[in-house]
């Protein structure tokens, strides 16, 4: 019996040993891996930055169809300025709105993506992942079912009215460009680097605080008082520190000289509206560094550009750089389209408004512009065609047209038909490169310019600081120059996170209680869209 009972208590203590060497290697084994051990492998899930933040923002996609013209406009805010504000409310109004969402993101900030984030970014749109360094490099098989993924992701954004989109609107050339190298100091340097079909449309805002390029106070004999927000009351001034950063390319710093030597015997034209007239003057105080220059020749009359009798001013400026032949100019032409008198000896007399014929600027001059820039947009309302008595016009008549007459496809008739009549020259001037640039979009809050509407924020990217969209806001504009020699200067998306740069309730010549929210202040967003243009040249 004794013996028995030793037996047992014996293989009770063998029991409790083999159990206390197994508690002790469970636990040895979990202090060392405690969870990798019980997690799926590192690639079969998405790790997320806990700093991240991922914002969607709202912009307006237009309407227009396979099979006609609608109004297209990437913002439903109305202009606001009293150069270009509408005695009626847009007829933009009357037509359909749609809301499409671009994604914004504050990650990686002055930090190089990887090359599987980039991966990652095209599988998805709407989530910005970070991937870990330890990530093996993706396999000829992971690749494909990233784009079966990308595929699947654009069409459920076509589903829900997104503006994800397969095509890219850039540069078909290989372009030679820099990218920026962050220093220990803080400094930036220039490395070349080459990059192929850029989209510089797609990319995010940085702070930089070797902006602005010219000073706002100095540059007067370029810069327009109305649009120079350092000599208005506004007191932050923090807008003027942005620099914009495309994503899988860089642009060079822009350089007056550099820029000139490369335009050297070759004349450069902005064509369009106020908008277009803030380009050009953001480009001469690029050029110039806001320095007074009085070696620069005023050549206007060479293109007709003097005041007529009675007149406020001429219908465009253009300047010439001696030092290197070059020419900067300016036309006046808010529509692009040929608006001529219907009886020249009647001050109130109607005009006719050729929606199917180009500026007859572009017609006389063309021959002599190396780069031109066009764009329209925001006059494109019932206030302004009533009150300059503009009548529509098709093959040298009045428009009988019903569906044609709407604005809105009026418009993108317009644009067609003016960015189709300069691919047709393209051949006949070797060397000319043409532009359209893609409307700005507008910034009004609680109202409309007249109805008080505001845009009285202050505070940079507030909204977003990241565009990550294929294809252009402005969808009109994409389609219009598909297909030609026309580029597209793409600055709508990038302009839209940028409410807090317009003159808003600082301007000096708009009437109490108005707030331009049309137009930018100078040193400003205008100037990116200068460098974008650079860079394509």
């Amino acid at each position: 019996m004794k013996r028995g009972a030793l037996r047992r208590r014996a293989r009770d203590i063998s029991v409790m040993l083999v159990v206390l060497v197994c508690a002790t290697v469970v636990i040895w084994t979990w202090d060392k891996t405690p969870t990798s051990a019980f997690l799926p492998p590192e690639s079969h899930y998405l790790k997320l930055q806990s700093e991240e933040k991922v914002e969607r923002l709202p912009t307006a996609l237009n309407t227009e169809t396979k099979d006609s013209y609608s109004l297209a406009t990437p913002s439903v805010n109305k202009e606001g300025s009293k150069e270009d504000s509408p005695d009626n409310k847009d007829t933009e109004e009357e037509e359909g709105k749609q809301v499409e969402e671009a994604t914004v993101s504050d990650m990686n900030q002055g930090k190089t993506p990887t090359i599987g984030e980039k991966k990652v970014e095209q599988v998805e749109h709407e989530v910005i992942a970070s991937e870990p360094k330890y990530r093996k490099t993706p396999t000829i098989e992971e690749i494909k079912l990233e784009k079966v993924k990308h595929e699947v992701a654009i069409g459920e954004g076509e589903a829900r009215k997104t503006t994800h989109i397969k095509e890219t609107n850039s540069d078909p050339e290989s372009n030679i460009l820099a990218t920026d190298e962050e220093r220990t100091d803080g400094s930036t340097s220039t490395a070349r680097i080459k990059n192929q079909a850029c989209n510089y449309a797609k990319g995010k805002w940085v702070v930089d605080n070797h902006r602005p390029l010219y000073s706002g106070s100095q540059c007067k004999q370029w810069l327009a008082s109305m649009w120079a927000c350092r000599l208005m009351q506004r007191t932050d001034f923090a807008f003027e520190s942005l620099r914009w950063q495309p994503k899988d390319c860089a642009m060079e710093e822009f350089e007056g000289s550099k820029f000139l030597r490369r335009m050297k015997n070759k004349t450069l034209a902005f064509v369009g509206d106020s908008l277009g007239r803030q380009q050009f003057q953001s480009m001469m105080c690029m050029i110039t560094g806001g320095k007074e220059r009085l070696d620069v020749l005023d050549v206007g009359p060479e293109f007709g550009f003097i005041t007529p009798e009675g007149g406020a001013r001429p219908g465009g400026w253009a300047y010439r750089f001696p030092e290197t032949n070059t020419t900067v100019l300016y036309h006046w032409s808010s529509t692009l389209c040929d608006i001529e008198p219907l009886n020249i000896t009647d001050p109130a007399t109607e005009h006719a408004m050729h929606l199917d014929r180009p500026p007859a600027f572009l017609r006389q001059y063309l021959h002599k512009i190396n780069v031109l820039v066009m764009n329209t947009g925001h006059h494109w309302n019932r206030g302004k065609l009533n009150g300059n008595r503009w009548v529509m016009h098709v093959n040298g008549v009045p428009n009988t047209n019903k569906k044609l007459a709407a604005l809105g496809n009026a418009k993108n008739f317009t644009i067609h038909s003016t960015v189709s009549w300069v691919n047709s020259q393209l051949p006949l001037h070797p060397g000319l490169k043409a532009f359209y640039r893609s409307l700005s979009p507008r910034h009004f809050v609680g109202g409309e310019w007249n109805t008080g509407g505001s845009c009285n924020n202050t505070t940079p990217m507030s909204i977003g600081k990241e565009v990550l969209q294929e294809e252009s806001s402005d969808y009109s504009a994409g389609r219009a120059v598909k297909g030609t020699g026309v580029k597209l200067l793409d600055i709508t998306a990038l302009s839209h996170i940028r409410d807090e740069g317009h003159i808003s309730r600082f301007s000096i010549s708009a009437a109490p209680g108005v707030q331009d929210c049309l137009h930018w202040c100078l040193p400003g967003v205008p100037d990116t869209w200068n460098e974008i243009l650079s860079a394509m040249i």
